[in-house]
């Protein structure tokens, strides 16, 4: 073993796990990763739930009740991801206090059906906050073009936001002003600035894995040379988009009221391609202020084998943007890749949630009580 995860935290990189489920609660593992793999955050996503409910580990006597009261699928579904989400929080509470609500905090998403539609999605945000009812809890919404003002809204009434599916560098620059216009929002309102906290998940991962699959059909030299250089490029620019962002007169004035900055939160770091080092979306992304969201797999694989070697983010920038101009010179255009990529990704959510609907449903019919 090496002590990378604690080098990685000390370079000021936040390690949050991707992935939550009640028997990680109720085992003591959560708090096992807490304690020693410097876990201070948590992520879940529809998918994570559909899968930790659909295994049925430690949901059974809950459902069974659920049945019981005869609630629909949809009450079901929240009651059972919401108090895992307040269990997870709970545990993490130390965390939260002991770095001033920055850390410690876990994110539940909004129902991804909801990803084209502004208010319902605002009013979606404002019942999970009030569902899971814990100070460090970030309801997440999706980079939409209709996310974008229920970003705004959401944190202009004081709640904290996980901004989740962003891929290209002009929808996060539009995340990062949406962001400052709620916070512009709650301090007329006389909201403490200082409460309310956001990070922007920008996906990496599957950027590669959609521009590696249009280079291997160019099949040229010139194409091949270039796998697996875009995603990593895609999230270093995104991190000079984030300092000049938060450099400005605008933000200065934001942060003298008390506002925090919005990180910037590595999500989709597992590798996806064999051929790359498991490690890759967590080596070659270290700098200060950042969170890094991990499956249990790439967090062990960071503990075991990561090369942390200091800040890999700094004086990179023009590199990253020759390596994305390669590839759109191959004819492989950045623009539909990421719409592309959002498309797909609200998509897999929903389809997600579906699947967990379908399967909960399924359970509270069996254990229906008797009529009579």
């Amino acid at each position: 073993m090496t002590d990378a995860l604690k080098r990685l935290s000390d370079e000021g990189v936040a390690i949050w796990l991707d992935d939550l489920s009640r028997k990680r609660i109720t085992s003591g593992n959560l708090a096992e990763l807490i304690d020693e793999q410097h876990v201070v955050g948590v992520t879940t996503n529809p998918t994570i739930f559909q899968k930790a409910i659909s295994s049925g580990d430690g949901y059974e006597q809950q459902l069974a009740d659920l049945a019981a009261r005869k609630v629909t699928v949809e009450e079901a579904v929240r009651m059972i991801t919401t108090a895992d989400v307040r269990d997870a929080a709970d545990i993490l509470r130390p965390v939260f206090d002991a770095t001033g609500g920055q850390d410690g905090r876990v994110s539940i998403e909004v129902d991804p059906r909801l990803a084209h539609n502004t208010r319902a999605t605002i009013a979606e945000a404002r019942q999970l906050a009030w569902l899971v009812d814990r100070p460090n809890t970030l309801i997440k919404i999706p980079a939409t073009k209709a996310g974008l003002p229920a970003i705004t809204e959401t944190i202009g009434n004081g709640i904290s936001v996980n901004v989740t599916l962003i891929f290209s560098l002009e929808r996060y620059r539009e995340v990062m002003d949406a962001y400052q216009a709620g916070l512009e929002k709650a301090r007329a309102k006389g909201l403490d600035l200082s409460q309310i906290h956001s990070v922007a998940s920008f996906f990496v991962s599957r950027v590669d894995t959609e521009i590696d699959q249009r280079i291997d059909a160019l099949g040229t030299a010139e194409a091949k040379a270039l796998r697996g250089k875009s995603a990593v490029a895609n999230a270093r620019l995104a991190y000079q988009a984030y300092e000049e962002v938060f450099g400005t007169d605008r933000w200065s004035a934001l942060e003298s009221a008390g506002a925090n900055k919005q990180r910037p939160l590595w999500a989709s770091t597992g590798v996806k391609d064999p051929a790359y080092k498991p490690t890759l979306y967590v080596d070659d992304l270290v700098a200060p202020n950042t969170v890094n969201t991990m499956p249990e797999a790439t967090l062990q694989a960071t503990e075991e084998h990561g090369g942390i070697t200091g800040d890999t983010i700094a004086g990179t920038y023009e590199q990253a943007r020759a390596d994305l101009d390669a590839v759109e010179a191959l004819g492989i255009s950045y623009d539909d890749v990421v719409q592309v990529l959002e498309d797909e990704g609200v998509d897999k959510f929903e389809a997600s949630w579906n699947d967990l609907l379908k399967s909960t449903e399924a359970v509270l019919e069996r254990l229906a009580p008797a009529e009579g």
